[in-house]
């Protein structure tokens, strides 16, 4: 028996920590790189570049990248509204979210040297770590290390345990947090736009949402948080700019009495006079009186303006994308109005043209042909048969035939409306088409006035297909009919892969004039 070789913990780590680094075998992967095969080419290719390098679509990127994102809106949020309205910024709750905050960011700071680089359609990444070096020095390095830098360590080291207690030494204190928000702002720049619609959508995929919900939904959730972000900054910075001016005489702030207000009670004040503003609805509670306050209204006002009329644009272009295809219709059924106008068509005719377009599109209209071209065959199959189900349910024909056969019959039917009172088939003219009743009544006319009616689930036409003559009665439609239409070219096409179902149809073409007698058949 061989003995056991010793474990080997740092072989051990490294596989782990560089399965993490690597991007796994998921939908979002296989859609990437094509198949598990180029998964794992580009694992290989990982490897290749050493231990340390995150590929931008590895597990731990992405959480990382998410646990990011949450703290830099908390920044964005509670910074502002910190710097602006406590004095004491010393607590320990304060100093904690600072240090973790800062922390965090100089750990993404070093992480982004050794994360490889999308380029193009993101299909290609750089992974080579001088590459990403230069790039990175080249590109936002500058602007993340000034973001990054701890001022609050630098702080915490020059005084820890002193207590400030002037109103001097609270403005210096003040002076700095808004270094630190200047720098929080620069942090936009760090959210990546690129990368988080690519999380969005990944996120689509896990949770299996349908695109036009999902994304009307994130857009929406978008333009209203980045609304109310907005006006969140301008209310800190409402307070924030006669703050640093003492409070002087004219201020809004000195005017309503709120020096020594409660920050609930200034920060609800602010927010209010910056929504108003902002939505160009009023000054808020009083009209601005000094050069500052008038200033900062036209720079809200200017700001709340450009926001409503990029919601408006992109709220517009959401409701249009939701229901393209309705849109499209409307725009169809416009054509039609002014083709009707065009030629003067009396009344009831545009009537029975208006209530054909209702029946015939329900409101919507897209190129179903052009969509299931598009498409592999046994995704096209599979949908046509399920467009169809109802029809093979109900139809006797189906029911015992080849599945294979059915299947190809279905794909090669024509949907076809028609009103009450429409001559489907004419008796005496050429044979082109067998029609299949999804939904309707129709009557079979002969010359002798013999009727019959048809319903749900019947056909009718098949006999001159099969015998390449012509109609022997006429079909006339009684209610408005759903059908699908098979075309002789089409119906000889599946026959001739399937020849044993000729047989089948010439037997219950025989059987059914027997049945009818006197040929009260088309």
């Amino acid at each position: 028996m061989e003995e056991q070789g010793p474990f080997e913990p740092d072989s051990y780590l490294q596989r782990r920590l560089s399965a993490i680094l690597q991007p796994g075998v998921n939908k979002f992967s296989l859609r990437m790189f094509g198949s598990t095969k180029g998964v794992e080419a580009e694992q290989e290719r990982v490897k290749s570049f050493g231990v340390w390098i995150i590929h931008p679509y590895s597990d731990f990127r992405f959480y990382w990248d998410l646990v990011m994102l949450f703290l830099m809106m908390g920044n964005l949020i509670i910074l502002p509204w910190g710097i602006t309205f406590f004095e004491d910024q010393n607590t320990l709750p304060w100093i904690t979210f600072n240090v973790v905050s800062d922390t965090l960011f100089l750990a993404d700071l070093i992480f982004n040297f050794r994360t490889g680089i999308l380029e193009g359609d993101n299909s290609h990444i750089v992974l080579d770590p001088q590459v990403i070096r230069s790039r990175y020095l080249r590109g936002w390095f500058l602007v993340d290390f000034v973001s990054s830098i701890p001022v609050d360590y630098i702080f915490l080291m020059v005084d820890l345990e002193a207590r400030l207690e002037s109103a001097e030494v609270y403005r210096t204190a003040r002076a700095l947090r808004i270094v630190r928000f200047t720098k929080i702002l620069s942090l936009l720049r760090l959210l990546r736009l690129s990368r988080l619609i690519r999380y969005i959508h990944q996120w689509e995929e896990i949770f299996h949402m349908t695109y036009d919900l999902a994304s009307a939904v994130v857009r929406i959730v978008n333009l209203i948080g980045m609304m109310l972000l907005l006006c969140h900054w301008d209310g800190c910075l409402q307070f924030m700019v006669p703050m640093l001016q003492d409070f002087p005489r004219e201020c809004w702030v000195s005017r309503n009495n709120m020096v020594n207000a409660t920050w609930e009670l200034q920060y609800s004040y602010a927010l209010f006079m910056a929504m108003s503003h902002m939505l160009c609805i009023g000054y808020g509670a009083q009209a601005p009186e000094g050069i500052t306050d008038v200033w900062l209204t036209m720079m809200s006002m200017i700001v709340g303006a450009t926001c409503y009329a990029m919601f408006l644009g992109h709220a517009t272009n959401l409701v249009q994308s939701l229901d393209a295809s309705r849109r499209q219709y409307q725009e169809k059924y416009k054509q039609v109005e002014q083709y009707m106008s065009f030629h003067k068509l009396p009344a009831d005719m545009r009537q029975r043209i208006h209530e054909y377009y209702e029946h015939r599109f329900q409101g919507k209209m897209f190129d179903e042909d052009n969509i299931l071209e598009e498409l592999s065959d046994p995704l096209k199959e599979e949908i046509v048969s399920y467009n169809c189900r109802g029809l093979v349910a109900n139809m006797p024909l189906f029911a015992s035939a080849d599945p294979h056969f059915v299947t190809v019959l279905l794909t090669k039917l024509r949907f076809e409306v028609f009103q009450p009172g429409d001559i489907i088939i004419r008796e005496g003219t050429l044979g082109r088409k067998m029609y299949f009743i999804q939904h309707g009544c129709v009557t079979i006319i002969t010359h002798g006035d013999k009727e019959k009616q048809l319903s749900d689930g019947s056909y009718f036409g098949e006999i001159c297909l099969l015998t390449r003559g012509r109609r022997t009665a006429s079909v006339r439609a009684d209610t408005y009919c759903r059908l699908y239409s098979l075309s002789v070219d089409s119906f000889n096409e599946v026959l001739e892969e399937h020849p044993l179902m000729r047989r089948a149809f010439e037997s219950v073409a025989v059987d059914r004039l027997d049945h009818a007698g006197n040929a009260i058949l088309p």
